[in-house]
């Protein structure tokens, strides 16, 4: 049975060993979020997550052992970092809800308010200035057609880094210059349309004749600005170590792509292209997943722990998604399978089964899906770079060694 997200006064207290009059004062003090339950506005329910992790930190003062196992997964934070939160199901970009961002702001505004903290500050030095593309990222583009767009930003980028000097400069406005001209060369890249105006638009020449379709500009828009950042994940922690060696902005954001690449984290969207092919049609979704259920696989596209009562990236990006194309056969199959998902695992779709489900509707070739996520989470990684080339310090974490003990003599 699924956990609950929520506990009563008694059960928060009894888990935190505090006296109920305690639990009032830490939520007075927005330590605990509460609301009220039900019909009677005296009675309040708790987060379990807040409480859960003022669990932790609590037996982390007591076993510091304890809080350095539980930072590297999931647990307590480990930097600081101003760029996004998720916090009482909701995701925030500098305090801003993405959802709401996706909705009604640009890529480029969502890219000063994460590199300069300002939704509003001027862009045009950085994504209008004249983009000059080096010879050999012509050659190499012309040898490479056969392979998925994300593998073309991991094997273009570091010859377009080697014509690109300018990217040795690590003050903020220089990273945030140059982070431009990374997501510009990654959309030219992925939808081969260098004239046109806005990131979004340049990727929408991948949509398969959607180019001017001012539909799917605005779809890819939101996908970006819901994949930009996700607090401190492999990928953003990745960028942050490159950073904080003082590696170029190039060399931060191809290592988050491989680290994005894997199939527990970007990756696990062509999971979800795989188990949707396995389906083959809207009808069969069910007894796939039943199938693989009782062979004890994995259920792609459903369920993240963050949000336990639903990833509010994926459920934004099938309901636009169907506003946009509502007679598309990619629409059948995302019902299919949130009722499926709902229905044998008690979970809701993730911002993966999204993507995934917005690639098809656009028509977008295999692994466009993944390349939207890329590009998306550019924008958050060149964020973390700038934070991390402020701090000045090296991540050198140290291991706690468990081999075999050195001998004398």
């Amino acid at each position: 049975m699924k956990k609950s997200p929520y506990l009563s006064a008694q059960e928060a207290a009894e888990a935190l060993g505090i006296s109920i009059s305690t639990l009032y004062a830490y939520v007075s003090r927005g330590m605990i979020h509460s609301e009220a339950s039900g019909g009677d506005p005296r009675a309040r329910r708790y987060s379990a997550e807040d409480v859960e992790r003022l669990k932790s930190r609590k037996e982390s003062r007591h076993d510091p052992e304890i809080a350095v196992k539980s930072a590297l997964h999931l647990g307590m934070p480990v930097l600081e970092s101003a760029i996004s939160l998720i916090e009482n199901g909701r995701l925030y970009y500098r305090g801003r809800d993405a959802v709401e961002l996706a909705r009604k702001a640009t890529v480029e505004q969502v890219a000063a308010l994460l590199w300069a903290g300002d939704l509003d500050a001027d862009t045009s030095a950085w994504f209008q200035s004249p983009l000059e593309i080096p010879q050999n990222f012509l050659d190499i583009s012309e040898s490479i057609q056969s392979m998925l767009h994300f593998e073309r930003f991991q094997a273009i980028l570091p010859f377009v880094s080697s014509n690109d000097p300018a990217a040795y400069d690590l003050r903020p406005k220089a990273v945030a210059a140059t982070g431009a001209r990374i997501l510009r060369v990654m959309a030219i890249i992925a939808g081969s349309d260098e004239g046109a105006e806005g990131i979004a638009a340049k990727i929408a020449g991948i949509a398969g004749g959607l180019t001017y379709d001012p539909k799917a500009v605005e779809l890819i828009s939101a996908a970006l600005i819901l994949c930009a950042d996700h607090e401190l994940n492999v990928s953003a922690f990745t960028v942050r170590c490159v950073a904080s060696a003082q590696a170029t902005p190039y060399a931060a954001v191809i290592a988050g792509l491989a680290a994005l690449s894997g199939a527990k984290h970007g990756g696990h969207t062509e999971r979800v292209e795989a188990f949707l092919r396995e389906a083959g049609k809207p009808e069969n979704v069910y007894d796939t997943m039943a199938a693989r259920l009782r062979r004890g696989e994995m259920i792609p596209g459903f369920s993240q722990p963050l949000y336990p009562n639903g990833d509010p990236r994926g459920r934004a990006l099938l309901e636009w998604t169907a506003v946009a194309y509502p007679d598309s056969l990619a629409l059948a199959f995302a019902e299919a399978a949130a009722q499926a998902g709902k229905s044998l695992l008690g979970d809701y779709p993730t911002i993966d089964l999204g993507l995934v489900i917005l690639s098809r509707a656009l028509g977008l070739p295999q692994g466009g899906a993944l390349a939207l996520f890329g590009i998306g989470r550019t924008i958050g990684w060149i964020g973390h770079a700038i934070e991390q080339y402020q701090t000045d310090r090296l991540i050198r974490p140290r291991a706690r060694y468990t081999g075999e003990r050195p001998t004398s003599g």
